[in-house]
């Protein structure tokens, strides 16, 4: 049985999941167009980061970072061997509703472009995520997407 829980505290596992993401991001995307953060990073533009496990194993981690009246997804990301399984969706339903429960308005977030995104964009499409322009510090790039989602 997964159970998905606010991290609270540094968690190695937690933190090993982390670093996978951002060396997985680093490698598919220009430094330039890459917005990924570092777990220390996540921590300390206030981000609340959330852990699905399973037998004690973290499968998948997520964030959610304050923005305005909003939240931006963060850090989304489900380790290789449990892909396909619908972790990433249990997950993602869970930070909809922890956003739906801190009063967010909508929920937004830049993913890739490319191919090595395009389930990840799909999933964020079938959570009822729409296409919209850059938000908050982001410009207009052909490496990203931007959506959002109402809350």
């Amino acid at each position: 049985m997964s159970a998905i829980s606010e991290v609270l505290q540094a968690d190695p596992a937690v933190d090993d999941v982390l670093a996978r993401h951002h060396a997985l991001m680093r490698s598919q995307s220009p430094a330039e167009s890459c917005h990924v953060m570092t777990g220390d990073e996540l921590r300390a533009a206030g981000a609340r980061l959330f852990a699905l496990r399973e037998a004690g194993r973290v499968l998948a981690i997520g964030a959610l970072k304050p923005f305005g009246d909003a939240m931006e997804l963060k850090s989304m990301h489900t380790i290789a061997e449990a892909r396909g399984a619908g972790v990433a969706r249990r997950l993602l339903v869970h930070l909809v509703a922890q956003a739906q429960g801190a009063h967010a308005k909508a929920l937004y977030l830049e993913t890739g472009s490319g191919a090595a995104h395009m389930a990840a964009r799909a999933l964020y499409e079938r959570a009822g995520f729409v296409l919209c322009p850059p938000f908050g510090d982001y410009t207009e790039d052909p490496e990203s997407v931007f959506m959002t989602r109402r809350i």
